[in-house]
This record gives C-alpha cells, structure tokens and sequence, in this order.
C-alpha cells in the first residue's frame, strides 16, 4: 500500500484481507464492520468538511470516535449494546492500523483508550415447557405451509440452533436414520465463525424432517418459503413472531415477553439445563466457544434457584418439653 496516511485503503483492507482471508469471519459478521464503517467514514467526512476519499487517519481521532458514538445513541437512538459493538468494531481498525504500521502506534494507542460503556444485563426471554408446547401446537399442520412451520419450530427447540444457522441447513447436512424411532439421527450445523457443531434429532424430529426433504436433493436447502427458495433468517424471525402473537391470546403471560428465534435457543438450553444435562454438555450443543456465555442460563432460570432454596430452606423444628414438666416422668420418679 503506497499511502499510508490515507484512511481509505485501510478500510478497504480491513474489509477485504483481514476480515476475509486473515481471519475468515462469517459473513454476517463482515456486513457489521462494513455497516459500521459505513456510519463512522460520512460522520468524520461531515465534520472536517472532506471527501470521503480525502480523509486521512488524523481526521479519525478520539474525540472525533466518541462524538460518534453520541450521535450513535442520540440521533440514531441505539443502545449502548449497540454502541459498543460499533466501538469494538473501531478498536479492531485502529489495532490492524497499528499492527501494520509501527510510525500509527501512537494514533492507535489514542483511538483504543476509547471505553466501553457498561450497561445493564438484560434477563434471557425464554419459555416454559406448557408455552413451548403451545407454541409448537399453534400452526395448522394440515397445510404444507403449516406443516414446514410446524418443523421448523421444532427444529429450532430440538437444536437451540440460531435463525441463520437453520435458514441454511441443507439436506445434505441431515443424518437421518433408517427408522426414526431406533436409529440416531443428527444434523451438521454451520455455526459463527465457519465453525461445524453435530447436534442429535430427536426420533419426533427426525421424522418430520423425514417428510419434508423427500423426494428433494441433498444440496437443497431444508427449510424454503412460500415461493420455494431458501427461507432467510428474516423469514423465520417472522414465523415465530406470528405464532407467538397467535399463543398469546389464549396465553397472556407470553404478551409480555417479546419472542424471537433466539429465545427458542434460550428455551432449548433452560430445558436442558432442568432436565440435569451438564453444563458443558449445552455448550458444545449450542456452540459456545466459551463456558462463561453458558452459564447464564444457570443464573436466569428461576425454577432451578426455587428448588435449590427449597433445598436449603431451614425447617421450624417443635420445641421439646423440659423433662421437670413432663407428668408421665415426674409420676414415675415419685413411685420409686
């Protein structure tokens, strides 16, 4: 790279080396440097009054990174989750700058010491097994439509497997055995990072995934949607809502959780978590690459901590009579 003042062919390096060749991150995951960028390289443009290809690194400095961050939560109205994943997002630029170009350690330095903003954990939204039940009972399986939805609610509760992570299973991926009922069947997961995970079927699964890829060949996608492509994760995001807002009327408690795909994730490793699977059991099973993020489904779940108080919960004990006031002893003493 001839010049390296300039912050343009950083960005487009970042972009199209690093993220990509170097460190081989999942799509989704370079649509957000790219969106992020998007949002940060007009911002700084606007304010020293240049081209977007004008810019030099000095036009991104730390004040500048955290008048952006503001406008972020001011203008944009996003959450400060939000807000730190566009600054992680920044971190990573400036450290690959940094990394490449010793003279920029300076300047890296600077843009790095921009902190995270702490915020609040917000509790999981998951289902209890009578809401999961009904939300599996809600589509009309006498459809084809209802019957694809019907098995990709089940799919989702069955593998704790992400939106975008289902919306791309293939046919190939199923390993489905001869006969449901005795046979282990599994699906091979494309997760985060390119990373393969082997989740097992339940034999109901295995056999409604059974109907529904017959006849089609293995290079397929599973699940499509109405005009026969491959469902998106946008697609299925949709789908749950529906059928949640459908349960609701005949479950009020679930109109006031706001259920997405990923609370099917989180329902699918709170009823493992209860029916005594380890820990480090649902974290191969969901594809954490780290314990610590499983964990929290041990602290959220409030029927699990119920039962351990109740475990330890003291009992009120009676009191004992003294023995000067028991008759049948004092009788006794006087006889002999």
């Amino acid at each position: 790279m001839s010049d390296t003042t300039k912050l343009g062919p950083w960005v487009r390096r970042l972009l199209l080396e690093h993220l990509v060749s170097e460190r081989n991150l999942a799509r989704n995951t370079q649509r957000s440097y790219r969106d992020t960028l998007a949002l940060l390289i007009p911002f700084i443009a606007g304010k020293v009054h240049k081209p977007i290809d004008q810019l030099d690194l000095d036009h991104l400095t730390a004040d500048r990174v955290r008048q952006f961050l503001q406008s972020l939560e001011q203008t944009r109205s996003c959450s400060v989750a939000t807000r730190n994943q566009r600054l992680a997002v920044i971190h990573v630029l400036a450290h690959f700058i940094g990394q490449h170009c010793p003279e920029r350690i300076e300047w890296c330095g600077q843009i790095r010491a921009v902190p995270f903003k702490r915020t609040a954990k917000t509790p999981i939204t998951y289902l209890d097994k009578p809401e999961m039940d009904a939300l599996l009972a809600a589509p009309e399986r006498s459809t084809t439509q209802g019957r694809r939805d019907y098995a990709l609610l089940l799919f989702l509760y069955n593998t704790g497997a992400r939106a975008d992570e289902a919306a791309h299973v293939s046919i190939g991926d199923l390993h489905l055995g001869h006969v449901p009922q005795r046979d282990h069947s599994s699906v091979q997961i494309h997760g985060k990072g390119n990373k393969l995970r082997l989740c097992p079927l339940w034999p109901h699964t295995a056999s409604e995934l059974s109907s529904l890829i017959s006849g089609k060949a293995p290079i397929e996608h599973v699940f499509l949607n109405r005009c026969g492509r491959p469902i998106t994760r946008f697609g299925i995001y949709t789908m749950v809502r529906r059928y949640a807002q459908k349960v609701s009327t005949k479950m009020p408690g679930l109109a006031t959780k706001r259920l997405s795909p990923h609370s099917l994730r989180h329902t699918a490793a709170t009823h493992l978590l209860r029916a005594g699977v380890d820990i480090n059991t649902i974290r191969a099973w969901l594809g954490h690459v780290s314990i610590n993020t499983t964990n929290i489904y041990a602290e959220t779940d409030l029927e699990m901590k119920a039962e351990a108080l109740a475990r330890c919960e003291l009992k009120e004990t009676k009191r004992k009579r003294k023995w000067a006031q028991d008759a049948g002893l004092m009788t006794f003493l006087r006889s002999l």
